[in-house]
């Protein structure tokens, strides 16, 4: 999901935000990012936790009431760092068996500006991916939209009078629109020699579109200016899924010892961020940010029906630089998050059979998004 430019809304009573309340905030979640002993989320499945397309606090501003705003994003990652909890696993890149997965994400977001606080928005995303081992020509591929996103957002002071400080939040759905079950053909025969084996089974959750289950989407978001230039930010996002497994096959053959892999899961995601935003000197319309995110996917849902099916979940830390350009109508972002903490923990599976999977973490994340205001 995308949270854009701001989103508005909500009639309660007007509050002010202090500055040492989303002060605290920051510093309490910079503390998690660098520490996070018990957070649980994923390594795999991260293309699909929500993105921040800009912030009110630029020279673009809050959308006026009435006008619509067109965001195109895209994220890119390569996953190949192999990590059993938060230890990396070396020698699966020294044998060349390590799982590489290749993530394209493109999201249209669509927003109206309701009233001055509240805008409703639209969230569909394009999956390109692939997945393949290092040591093996077998590659598998997918492609086609995700789940899908609708959501009202509401800030709680007018934003036409709140400059210095404001928060918002929003509720939304996710319906599954993705599909969670592509398959892929592939022939097994990897000698080089003897005949064709075909084999024909969906390709791995990693690189599915959907998820396989309808969510609900919970996100807000805050800021806070100090002196003239400077503004803290942070904001957050969690889809609670209905759980359960989504009926879709783990592989082309089933477990006898480990049933309750034999299935995907459904599984929840969240993502969370804070950082500073400053003007860069001498350029008209340009700011720069700087911040850590957290994403992930939990190994038990907030409402499960079960926590049953094969997951692998996870957290990732990154933190980096990115930017913010406005010119008339159109603002562009950009950022590039270097990974300083990956975990993948234990699954609910996991723990009923004393394992412990791993998963193949990025070692940078890439975003960038195009917004057009009318």
């Amino acid at each position: 999901m995308s949270i854009s430019l701001p989103v508005q809304g909500s009639r309660s009573r007007v509050f002010r935000l202090g500055a040492h309340a989303l002060l605290s905030i920051t510093a309490f979640f910079l503390f998690c990012c660098v520490t996070a002993p018990h957070a649980e989320a994923q390594g795999c499945i991260l293309a699909r936790s929500p993105e921040i397309g800009g912030l009110p606090t630029g020279q673009g501003g809050v959308l006026e009431p009435g006008h619509f705003q067109l965001t195109i994003g895209e994220r890119h990652q390569f996953s190949y760092q192999h990590y059993v909890g938060d230890v990396y696993q070396e020698y699966r890149e020294q044998q060349h068996t390590e799982v590489e997965n290749r993530i394209n994400l493109v999201t249209a977001n669509l927003t109206y500006q309701v009233t001055p606080r509240v805008s409703v928005e639209v969230d569909a995303p394009w999956l390109f991916a692939s997945r393949k081992s290092a040591n093996s020509p077998i590659k598998y591929q997918a492609t086609g939209v995700g789940d899908t996103i609708l959501g009202v957002n509401s800030w709680l002071r007018n934003p036409q009078h709140a400059a210095r400080n404001n928060i918002s939040g929003g509720l939304g759905v996710l319906i599954p629109t993705g599909n969670d079950g592509v398959q892929n053909t592939v022939n097994t025969n990897t000698t080089g020699t003897g005949p064709v084996t075909e084999v024909t089974a969906p390709v791995d959750y990693s690189i599915q579109p959907g998820n396989g289950g309808w969510g609900l989407v919970m996100q807000w978001m805050g800021y806070q200016r100090l002196g003239k230039t400077l503004v803290f930010y942070s904001d957050g996002d969690y889809i609670a899924t209905q759980g359960g497994t989504n009926g879709v096959a783990r592989g082309a053959t089933q477990s006898t010892t480990q049933p309750l892999n034999n299935q995907v899961a459904i599984s929840d995601q969240y993502l969370l961020e804070a950082g500073i935003e400053f003007p860069v000197p001498h350029v008209r319309g340009l700011a720069a940010t700087f911040g850590p995110r957290d994403e992930g996917v939990p190994a038990k849902d907030l409402f499960p029906v079960s926590n049953d099916g094969f997951r692998r979940p996870g957290y990732a830390v990154t933190i980096g630089p990115g930017g913010e350009y406005t010119h008339g109508r159109d603002i562009l972002t950009f950022g590039v998050y270097k990974a300083i903490r990956r975990d993948r923990t234990v699954s609910y599976p996991d723990s009923v059979y004393g394992s412990h999977g791993d998963a193949a973490f990025a070692q940078y994340v890439w975003l960038t998004s195009l917004t057009h205001r009318f």
